[in-house]
């Protein structure tokens, strides 16, 4: 019985290339979906199919406050800056899974003082942090899954590539929302990966859930797309070129 079963393995492998040259070429070449042209942007600049958010004051329009008011941010030029104590901005227009642009600059820290040390972050379905802090050389102490590029609460960032204070950088992002059964349980939680200043430091990670300070993230059902947030947290962190993409 074995030298018989050894015989048909021998046969299967002699059959294999026989059966291999049967196969057209054709046979693998998926003609299906055609992909759509874009033409890339030059040097940070944004391909021709995204969705600009930010540019200069003629973008402005396109955020608000979470009360729906018109956004009290300063804009000086092609900058953004957050005023303290004016609350979050959010995106009029609604996102789901997307990739993002932004660049990101925090403030002298003679300017910032106690715990708001270049603090804001991107708020992905305003639910979902991507944390912006002033962690150059770890001059500023915090957590390390609070620092600069971490998923704040959730995920340490890879490895710390900050540039000093006064200094624009950059984080580009591919985020995956989440996706909610019938019932409005979960089935398949978001997805982030993320490069800060062209350095990978979030490599397709599970989020845990939505942001949170104290305790445990947890899924709750939400609506498919919702605003992107800019956070304000004491500290005047300033923003520039910022375009997205759906996915």
């Amino acid at each position: 019985m074995k030298s018989a079963n050894c015989f048909f393995i021998l046969l299967l492998l002699l059959a294999a290339p026989a059966m291999a040259q049967e196969i057209k070429p054709s046979a693998t070449e998926d003609w299906s979906y055609k992909p759509p042209l874009v033409t890339p942007g030059k040097k940070g600049q944004p391909p021709s199919d995204a969705i600009i958010l930010f540019t200069g004051k003629k973008d402005l329009a396109k955020w608000e406050h979470p009360d729906s008011s018109a956004v009290t941010w300063k804009v000086k030029g092609r900058r953004l800056t957050v005023v303290p104590k004016a609350k979050d901005i959010r995106t009029k227009q609604a996102f789901g899974s997307m990739q993002l642009h932004i660049e990101w600059k925090t403030p002298d820290p003679q300017e910032d003082h106690g715990n708001s040390m270049g603090n804001s972050g991107v708020l992905f379905m305003g639910l979902y942090e991507l944390q912006i802090y002033e962690s150059y050389q770890y001059a500023r102490r915090i957590y390390y899954n609070g620092q600069a590029g971490s998923i704040y609460k959730q995920y340490a960032p890879l490895v710390n590539a900050c540039l000093p204070p006064k200094t624009w950088q950059t984080y580009d992002v591919v985020f995956e929302a989440p996706v909610f059964n019938p019932d409005r349980s979960l089935k398949t939680p978001a997805y982030i990966t993320v490069f800060h200043n062209g350095v990978l430091i979030q490599n397709h990670v599970p989020i845990k859930g939505p942001m949170v300070y104290a305790g445990y993230p947890e899924y709750q059902y939400h609506a498919d797309k919702l605003p992107l947030v800019l956070q304000e947290h004491n500290s005047r962190v300033s923003f520039r070129n910022i375009w997205a993409r759906e996915l």
